[in-house]
């Protein structure tokens, strides 16, 4: 059944109350839409990109002129995402700058074929330099994505719009977006993904900058992101944790990459039958055989594993068998912080979590997140949080209060 944009707003904003962020998936085909729902994803993104993805192509192929985007989507969408889930919104990845449709009566056809919502995609936004200036030069520009979900919303359309700066968050802003979602670039990892992209802190930076705008302008507005080094959950949790961030939209992270890993590996297995498994993470660092950003990946996993424990660098270097300069200077490059800085950052955002619970001294949760020195843990919260920990515990606790307040008057 076709939701209203009132009625597809209750349901995220549920989901974020209760489960603290939402979850969007770009699907390309109907086994994605299908599984992704069941596992519990809130929204799934119809993307030119994910067909492309299927097809074993890069995500940017949705920008060639390989065939009309806005045709694709209808295509398989309608024939494998509306056919697989009732329950879910389906968001269209509407190419606003198609001078083959007019945007109010596509847009209305969107709507009517069972879509729920729109967001801008492709989007010119990923695009700068000598070719950015000659498609404005020709009239081709954001702005036209800006209109199109303007319209969308007059047209009472749920709307969600990729930002890449502060100046088109305002325009989203002003259009009457309901999501706002950074877009941080094509999704690093696997054989197809970007090789290079902005690192962790550079996208925590810029969604803090956008996030002070939605927050001054239209508090309501739903804040996301989309992309770039997110290709992990522990790569979002350092984003959760350190930005205003309610979700985490993602296509690569979800279908693609998996799917490499899956289907090389079992296919692996079984022409190697009765072998070792080279692809085992332990055997390739054993034997020498793993990348650079295989060991930051160790070092991510092992924080979030043992973050309530003593961690050192370089016995992370001799486990690894390279220096501790090696791995500490990797490790700042695909992150942008220092290993050190990123698991204070970890174990704060853990501490966060839970001090939200009122039956939890501060003493133990500055136990379970790894610090045996009760005043330091109290003077690196308060660095980080620009409170103490007793002071976030009773913000926590007053705004609890207040919600059941809220909720009690409602009713």
């Amino acid at each position: 059944m076709k939701k209203t944009r009132k009625d597809v707003l209750k349901y995220l904003q549920s989901q974020i109350h209760v489960h603290g962020h939402i979850i969007g998936v770009a699907a390309g085909s109907g086994m994605t839409t299908k599984y992704s729902a069941l596992a519990g994803a809130d929204l799934i993104f119809g993307l030119s990109a994910g067909k492309f993805r299927q097809m074993g192509r890069s995500s940017h192929a949705c920008y060639m002129c390989y065939s009309n985007s806005n045709d694709i989507v209808m295509d398989f969408a309608v024939r494998e995402l509306l056919t697989v889930i009732k329950d879910k919104s389906i968001i269209f990845g509407y190419n606003a700058t198609d001078p083959t449709k007019d945007a109010r009566e596509f847009l209305k056809w969107v709507h009517d074929s069972g879509f729920d919502g729109v967001v801008n995609f492709p989007t010119v936004g990923v695009i700068d330099g000598q070719f950015r200036e000659a498609l404005e030069e020709e009239g081709i520009s954001y702005m036209q994505e800006v209109e199109a979900l303007r319209t969308a919303h007059e047209m009472g359309i749920f709307t969600v719009a990729f930002v890449f700066n502060e100046q088109q968050t305002e325009w989203m802003l002003d259009a009457g977006v309901d999501i706002i979602c950074v877009h941080l670039g094509l999704t690093r990892g696997g054989v197809l993904g970007a090789k290079k992209t902005s690192s962790l802190e550079k996208s925590k930076i810029l969604a803090n900058k956008i996030y002070k705008i939605c927050n001054e302008r239209r508090p309501d507005v739903i804040r996301m992101v989309y992309g770039g080094p997110v290709k992990t959950p522990i790569d979002m949790q350092y984003l959760y944790d350190n930005t205003g961030c309610q979700g985490f939209i993602g296509g690569s992270s979800f279908e693609r990459i998996p799917a490499e890993r899956a289907i090389y590996n079992t296919t692996m297995a079984f022409k190697n039958s009765g072998t070792f498994n080279e692809n085992n993470k332990y055997y390739r660092i054993l034997s020498g055989k793993m990348k650079s950003y295989d060991y930051v990946e160790f070092v991510k996993e092992h924080v979030q594993n043992h973050y309530m424990e003593p961690i050192y660098l370089n016995e992370l270097a001799l486990a690894a068998h390279v220096s501790q300069s090696y791995l500490s200077s990797i490790f700042k490059k695909d992150t942008g912080v220092s290993f050190t800085n990123y698991l204070i950052q970890f174990r704060m955002g853990r501490a966060c979590e839970l001090l939200i619970n009122q039956h939890i001294t501060v003493k133990k949760v500055s136990e379970l997140v790894g610090y045996t020195d009760y005043a330091q843990f109290c003077k690196t919260f308060k660095k980080q949080k620009n409170m103490s920990p007793g002071e976030y515990k009773k913000t926590c606790y007053n705004k609890g209060k207040n919600q059941i307040q809220n909720n009690n008057t409602r009713i």
